[in-house]
């Protein structure tokens, strides 16, 4: 068989399987987007520190029973104290601030933002995993924020404290999700995702006094409706990456920008200028080209945005690759 022959049936056969890994992705990220949607609810009468507590609280018991699965043998001591420390900092400020964000901004303008993580993503992979970018790459990353610079319309718009929060998270989740990529083939599972989410939840049960409004019932269940989501959509992104290429399944994380303009069309009276969706296009046409050039064989030796699986780390949801790569070694002989 000749080597186009091999790369003929190597789509062939992969074809469905990305097909199926796509699907998985967009109805993972349709369910991000009405997680997202009860946040912003939630972010009208609770501060953003509350919702993060319920949030956790919540969630504990889903992702308990996905730690029970993770058999490595090992203590919660992490091998990295240092990183573990800055990435769980970095963590706790990414959930705040997108839940802050979500608030305050329109949907469509808070992803608009938070999609620029990939451009920074690429340009902490330099210092901290030794990574090359080459010229394409950061001249898309340079595109791409400017694109940042659209949507936030510095001295045409007023810059609010809920920009501030969104930039924040885009920086918080992608110095975390770096981390990782620096840290996680030595680190436990266990403490990749117990660390962040112990200390979320001590940090907003100090803050909580201060801020605390008492919940009825029915927005408390939507704080656990919350958690549920996440752990849906989370186990989505699990199956769309077993069934999906990488290359695929991570450029489906774009289609919120669709969900987030029909829901806050739909449930917030929200519109979107023609310089948001400018900006956003622009956003992700430089993310988008990323991907795909670090999917290109020797382009890339670390992959930085190409091995993000998750969705930015909030601190109350799973990590997508400490899941794929447990349940990887309790396959390995």
């Amino acid at each position: 068989m000749t080597q186009h022959e091999h790369m003929v049936a190597r789509m062939t056969d992969t074809a469905p399987s990305n097909t199926k890994g796509a699907f998985f992705a967009l109805a993972a990220f349709a369910i991000f987007a009405t997680h997202d949607v009860i946040v912003k609810l939630l972010g009208a009468n609770y501060s953003a520190f509350q919702i993060v507590f319920f949030s956790v609280l919540l969630g504990f018991p889903w992702v308990l029973f996905m730690l029970l699965h993770d058999k490595t043998r090992g203590d919660l001591r992490p091998k990295y104290p240092l990183w573990t420390v800055i990435r769980t900092i970095a963590v706790v400020v990414t959930g705040a601030s997108a839940f802050y964000a979500f608030s305050t901004l329109p949907l469509a303008e808070t992803y608009a933002i938070l999609f620029a993580a990939p451009l920074i993503i690429t340009m902490l992979a330099i210092p901290i995993l030794g990574e090359k970018v080459g010229l394409r790459r950061g001249l898309a990353v340079l595109v791409g924020l400017i694109g940042v610079v659209v949507v936030l319309r510095p001295g045409a718009a007023p810059f609010s404290l809920g920009h501030a929060a969104a930039l924040a998270a885009a920086v918080g989740g992608a110095l975390a999700s770096i981390i990782v990529r620096k840290i996680g083939r030595d680190e436990r599972s266990v403490v990749l995702m117990l660390y962040p989410m112990v200390t979320n939840f001590v940090v907003m049960a100090c803050i909580l006094p201060f801020v605390y409004v008492p919940m009825p019932l029915e927005d408390f269940a939507l704080s656990g409706l919350i958690a549920a989501f996440a752990f849906a959509a989370t186990l989505c992104l699990i199956a769309a990456y077993r069934r999906g290429e990488a290359v695929i399944v991570a450029p489906m994380q774009y289609s919120q920008i669709i969900w987030a303009t029909g829901f806050g069309y739909y449930f917030f009276n929200e519109t979107v200028d023609r310089t948001t969706l400018i900006g956003a296009g622009i956003i992700i046409a430089s993310g988008l080209y990323i991907v795909l050039r670090e999917g290109q064989a020797k382009v890339s030796n670390t992959t930085p945005v190409l091995r993000t699986r998750s969705r930015f780390e909030t601190g109350t949801n799973l990590r997508i690759g400490t899941i794929l790569r447990t349940k990887q070694n309790k396959s390995d002989p």
